[in-house]
């Protein structure tokens, strides 16, 4: 692991930074209607020469780049912990079924909400509500108060996955026509319903992750070794365990909550950071967070204006992109392990 400079932290944060706000002002001037980057600065700060160019940018692109933005970082972040604490480089956020419950919650409203005199704002709480409940499900079978297994942890989501998955297809098998095509959209993943206040509730849970997260760097660099060597070096693995899983549950439950489930962000892009700067989670975890956000306002952006007149669910064109790219670097990765 190369030592990590205040230059080399500054320098790979600062290349990051300047790939998202140029993925936020390409999806601020692409769509049906093309803007000139001036006029989209003018219309951000209120000096647009028409109202139709003010309303475009600030009411429905700025929203919508925002979300995507907090999600692909939420979703990233959420993968590089999770990839540590089940020392697991192949593990993202769905693995733990935290997305099965949100998914769950999300579309059962979706489903029954009409009939119980709800909207579509009742969707996001109710998917959030369904991850936290998928959580306590976990603490409670992992053991809460007890030292528990990654291995136990690690099974007990994907049994809760298949679970969800089962509920959720009869779900859209008994729903009617409308709903059963927003049910097809949440699985798949989108951001079409984007809003500035959805963009606040991911920011707040993305913080607290990262407030959670951060300070635990060297305890992740420490866990990838192994729980017992983290434990001769000074960690607290159990708490550390425990901060984690529910620091990462509830930014994975909120970056659904609003946007579906949405692949492979969480999968790549610490996959990929990781072969390129290192395993070093000082700066993995901003890296993940910046590089996330780029990687999913980018397909966003391709998902709007790819097919003239017509979108696409963002989620199709993030597994257009990271499923290649994923067997790709899987390949990479076994040809330097063979050649070691």
């Amino acid at each position: 692991m190369k030592a990590l400079s205040a230059r080399r932290f500054a320098g790979v944060v600062a290349v990051l930074a300047a790939l998202l706000v140029a993925a936020l002002v390409l999806a601020l001037m692409a769509g049906p209607s093309g803007l000139p980057a001036g006029e989209v600065l003018a219309a951000l700060l209120g000096d647009a020469d028409s109202d139709a160019a003010a309303d475009i940018v600030r009411r429905i692109r700025l929203p919508r780049a925002l979300l995507a933005a907090l999600v692909g970082a939420a979703l990233a972040v959420a993968g590089v912990c999770f990839q540590a604490l089940l020392r697991n480089p192949l593990a993202d956020p769905y693995i733990l079924g935290v997305s099965g419950g949100a998914a769950l919650g999300g579309i059962a409203m979706l489903s029954f909400g009409a009939a119980l005199g709800l909207g579509y704002g009742a969707v996001p709480p109710a998917a959030f509500l369904g991850a936290v409940a998928t959580t306590a499900l976990l603490y409670a079978l992992a053991g809460a108060r007890t030292r528990f297994s990654t291995t136990h942890l690690l099974l007990t989501g994907v049994v809760f996955n298949a679970f969800a998955s089962a509920v959720i297809v009869f779900l859209a098998s008994v729903a009617g026509f409308a709903e059963g095509a927003s049910i097809f959209l949440w699985l798949i993943g989108s951001l079409s319903g984007a809003r500035l206040e959805l963009a606040g509730w991911v920011a707040a849970f993305l913080a607290v992750g990262l407030a959670v997260s951060l300070p635990l760097a060297r305890g992740l660099n420490a866990l990838s070794l192994g729980e017992e060597s983290a434990g001769w070096l000074g960690v607290d693995v159990e708490r550390a365990k425990r901060r984690l899983l529910l620091a990462t549950s509830f930014m994975v439950g909120a970056a659904v909550s609003v946007s579906g489930l949405i692949g492979f962000v969480g999968l790549i892009i610490p996959h990929l950071l990781r072969l390129a700067i290192g395993p070093d989670h000082r700066l993995l975890l901003p890296a993940s967070a910046l590089g996330g956000a780029a990687f999913l306002v980018a397909c966003d952006t391709v998902a709007r204006i790819v097919m003239e007149g017509r979108e696409l669910p963002v989620g199709a064109i993030t597994a257009l992109v990271g499923g290649p790219l994923f067997l790709l670097l899987l390949r990479r990765r076994a040809i330097l392990e063979s050649a070691r």
